[in-house]
């Protein structure tokens, strides 16, 4: 498989799209961060598209290094951030909350440990064959345990969701990383932030069905005053 500015580009524009289709579907505040995720992919796949235009050449390194440690910032200091506190936002069941709490627990220790290697210590990207290869100098131990945690905060939230289709959003995630891991090993930054931002088109139908929830939440409550309301004598 190729990836490219064109890749990165393309799927920027089709993300915005979603993301703004995505928005157009919220009904509520608490919605808006988890349909503003495909625009949010958008922004990250723009900027790994500009990299790799910069990349190639030697006089451009202060502007290649802004535009690593933006993706860098979004690709591991936003999303463990951002996915479990949007899944909280919109979650109604007070017990899955509870567990999503400690979700995003994880996710702010992620990211603050990531941020902090992302800043003291050396990262560079490189175009590697069709890839664009980040070089992380970040401590060996912490890292590999920062990123188990990392999977936790950003895939496990999707899988105790109210929301029916939510679970498949995380299958689906799940799989890209282990295809990605196996088969790009060297590329896991890039080429699963492509494939998720991909996945994260489908952030749309489930926005879908929230409004199909907000419909069968509205019916219930109409039917619970229908049945409170004293009969006339």
């Amino acid at each position: 498989m190729c990836f490219s500015a064109n890749a990165s580009f393309g799927s920027g524009l089709v993300l915005s799209a979603i993301g703004v289709a995505s928005l157009a579907k919220v009904k509520h505040p608490a919605q808006i961060m988890f349909a503003s995720i495909p625009l949010v992919f958008a922004v990250q796949q723009f900027s790994e598209g500009f990299l790799w235009l910069t990349l190639p050449y030697s006089d451009h390194v202060f502007l290649q290094q802004v535009i690593t440690h933006i993706f860098l910032i979004f690709a591991q200091v936003l999303w463990p951030l951002w996915v479990p506190i949007a899944i909280i936002l919109v979650e109604k069941e007070q017990t899955r909350k509870a567990f999503q709490k400690v979700l995003v627990g994880i996710g702010m220790l992620v990211a603050f440990y990531l941020g902090f290697c992302l800043y003291f210590y050396h990262v560079q990207a490189k175009i590697v064959g069709y890839h664009i290869y980040y070089e992380q100098d970040y401590p060996v131990v912490p890292r590999n345990f920062g990123g188990a945690l990392y999977i936790v905060a950003t895939i496990a939230p999707l899988f105790f969701s109210h929301v029916k289709r939510m679970w498949i959003l995380g299958l689906t995630i799940l799989t890209s990383y282990i295809v990605t891991a196996i088969f790009y090993d060297h590329y896991v930054v890039s080429v699963w932030c492509f494939f998720s931002s991909l996945i994260s088109a489908s952030v749309y139908f489930i926005m879908l069905e929230f409004k199909k929830l907000n419909k069968e939440d509205r019916s219930h409550q109409e039917l619970a005053v229908t049945t409170r309301q004293p009969e006339k004598i």
